[in-house]
């Protein structure tokens, strides 16, 4: 495990704490949490091999959340001294002053146990902040150059996503816990013309909570990949357009960790479901009377909540409310058995502990309620995405996130990808292209006949998750498995769009 990051434990955690702390109870707080965080990004974005966009960002400042006559108080601020951390707190106690008159919903916390003095680090290799910036950018443009090498692309566009987050979180029971992770999130894009219509074909390869061995290292085969896109997009441009109608499908990895994201995962906050986020991004038909009784999905299906998984986007050793985080069960067997929760939504509907959901994507935001590593499982022994493939006469073999579309109780939705692939007889005959496919969530996951064996599974993931009012984002991972669904209706977007 490495250090945490010396930059950080050198300012006055403990000092600014105990200090934010003692003032929130001496002004007569029930409950008081201080966190000190430091985010560190930076965003490489390369256009035809030429740097184009180059951001560093240090994020640096404290907050204090408060309960007072059971009401929520925040504050915070970026004065890293005893006054200025007791001056936050006397803040957010005012707050919660100002907010009791309207407040109609006493704030109550899930208990947890005290875990004192804690540190947790995420699982890298590399810090990809002790990479000079040069030695990035002439990887990202020698990956260019080779594409453009090749007359089929006429464009490439590179991204590479960085950010380095430090949390330190005290509270009046007794925690004092300091945390650090890394992420990246590198993209490479090929666009091709022909004929006079353009197309795009880019990287499968997924955001992680790695370091910069993730690009380097041998954990993905960038060479292959990158090789191979040339003729994947010409094979895109030159594909024929679907024919809309029922068929089979085999969704890969790549693609189908969105559609998990948009359909169970944000489907199975109970802060959503409760109707707390029916301002801004909608309920949930999965509404807590449905817990325990809704098939969900087909018998195959096994989803859980993760914040432990290895190299998870959402993995954290304690969440944001002091939460020691663990892996629980949200679907089991097709069965709709869990949600995700903080300690307030727990308490709230009666559990006796939260399954460690609470974050804040600054020290400026207050935690809310957001979604663990989301995953479905394979099946152990399963079929490979190859033996899968064989099972199907009719189909298409979907890769690749691209667009989206769900409505505001994540139950109707439409998803494209990056490339299809007609399946015929068990085999796969070239690719096809204006393919959208179109369900509702439970007919969809219930349609699901198989998943792959372990082999086929990978984590994939986002960086920008978007949440709450003020709006966050956080990041998260979905790992799953190829699958095998049967008869479902396909769009062809074009003929959809009026073209």
């Amino acid at each position: 495990m490495h250090d945490i990051d010396p930059a950080f434990t050198a300012l006055p955690l403990r000092a600014l704490a105990d200090a934010a702390l003692s003032k929130a109870r001496e002004l007569g707080a029930a409950h008081a949490d201080f966190r000190l965080e430091r985010i560190r990004s930076q965003t490489l974005r390369l256009q035809d091999a030429a740097l184009e966009t180059s951001v560093d960002a240090d994020d640096l400042g404290l907050s204090v959340r408060v309960v007072v006559d059971g009401t929520w108080g925040f504050a915070a601020g970026i004065d890293l001294t005893a006054e200025g951390a007791a001056k936050v707190a006397e803040q957010a106690v005012q707050v919660a002053g100002i907010a009791r008159a309207v407040n109609r919903e006493p704030i109550e916390l899930a208990p947890e146990p005290v875990h004192g003095e804690r540190t947790w680090v995420s699982a890298y290799d590399t810090d990809p902040f002790t990479i000079p910036t040069t030695e990035k950018v002439a990887l990202l443009a020698g990956w260019s150059r080779g594409l453009l090498a090749d007359p089929r692309v006429q464009h490439v566009d590179a991204t590479l996503l960085q950010v380095k987050e430090n949390k330190f979180f005290a509270d009046l029971a007794g925690n004092a816990i300091t945390q650090q992770r890394v992420r990246l999130h590198p993209v490479v894009n090929a666009v091709g013309i022909a004929d006079g219509a353009f197309d795009t074909m880019r990287t499968l390869a997924p955001p992680v909570g790695r370091g910069w061995e993730w690009l380097t290292g041998g954990h993905w085969d960038w060479d292959g990949e990158l090789a191979a896109l040339p003729e994947l997009l010409a094979e895109k441009l030159a594909a024929p357009s679907v024919e809309a109608g029922a068929y089979d499908l085999v969704v890969h990895p790549s693609n189908l960790w969105l559609t998990i994201h948009e359909s169970i995962g944000h489907a199975t906050e109970l802060d959503r479901a409760l109707g707390y986020e029916a301002a801004y991004a909608g309920t949930s038909f999965a509404t807590p009377d449905k817990l325990g009784s809704l098939q969900y999905g087909s018998r195959v299906m096994n989803v859980t909540g993760d914040r432990t998984a290895e190299h998870g986007l959402s993995t954290i050793g304690y969440d944001d409310e002091g939460v020691e985080t663990q892996a629980f069960e949200i679907i089991t067997g097709g069965r709709f058995t869990g949600y995700q929760t903080d300690r307030r939504i727990a308490a709230l509907t009666g559990q006796d502990r939260s399954n460690g959901c609470a974050f804040a994507d600054a020290a400026s935001s207050m935690p809310i309620q957001r979604m663990a590593n989301v995953s479905l499982a394979p099946a152990e022994g399963g079929p490979s995405t190859e033996e899968l493939i064989a099972g199907v006469e009719r189909g298409i073999y979907v890769l690749g996130d691209k667009s989206w579309s769900i409505d505001m109780q994540r139950y109707n939705f439409q998803f494209t990808g990056q490339r299809f692939y007609r399946i015929e007889n068990g085999r796969l005959a070239g690719q096809l292209k204006d393919v959208a496919y179109q369900a509702t969530t439970t007919d969809f996951w219930n349609s699901m006949e198989a998943v792959g064996g372990p082999e086929t599974y990978v984590l994939g993931g986002a960086f920008n998750c978007g949440k709450g009012q003020p709006g966050q984002v956080a990041p998260v991972s979905h790992g799953c498995p190829s699958a095998l669904f049967r008869g479902v209706n396909i769009l062809n977007t074009q003929k959809e769009g009026g073209q």
